[in-house]
């Protein structure tokens, strides 16, 4: 067992989908690993894995969409994590489009979102933390839905190794 094991065994984080997009290179994937950082001046951090073709791609970007996705919402956290943009379009499968700033695709239907300006990357390991400052974000909802939880997706299989 290592050494944060038993402490992240209690965890259950809410799940994310993060997009972006270099030229006509769109790539997304599920997240895990992020959070608010910062209250004033507002900051998100979003760690991605270096295995992951959305990491690739982002490394290049400006822009990062951040996603909250509701319980209901498995089909689309399978699509963004069990699925590897290496061998598929994901985003042939699912509504999107191109948010004001027009930079990385925004996902119809998820909950909420904001588009971050890439401010940062922290390599942490196996994952690089890209730090991002909002410039666009999704309306407020009508109420706040339950959200898909790590545990909602802990059967899934990763399209890459984390």
């Amino acid at each position: 067992m290592g050494k944060l094991d038993a402490f992240a065994e209690v965890l259950d984080y809410p799940m994310y989908v993060v997009t972006t997009a270099v030229g006509d290179q769109r790539a997304g994937c599920l997240v895990g690993f992020a959070s608010q950082c910062s209250i004033d001046p507002p900051r998100f951090m979003v760690w991605l894995s270096k295995a992951n073709r959305t990491y690739r791609i982002a490394r290049n970007a400006s822009h990062l969409a951040v996603h909250a996705l509701r319980k209901d919402q498995k089909r689309t956290a399978d699509l963004f994590g069990s699925r590897t943009g290496d061998d598929i379009d994901k985003f042939e499968h699912i509504a999107w489009r191109r948010p004001a700033h027009g930079t990385a695709p925004v996902l119809d239907d998820a909950c909420a979102w904001f588009l971050g300006r890439i401010e940062e990357l922290v390599d942490g390991g196996d994952h690089v933390g890209f730090l991002l400052s909002p410039v666009e974000e999704s309306p407020p909802g009508p109420s706040r839905p339950p959200l898909l939880l790590f545990s909602d997706v802990q059967d899934l299989t990763p399209g890459h190794p984390a």
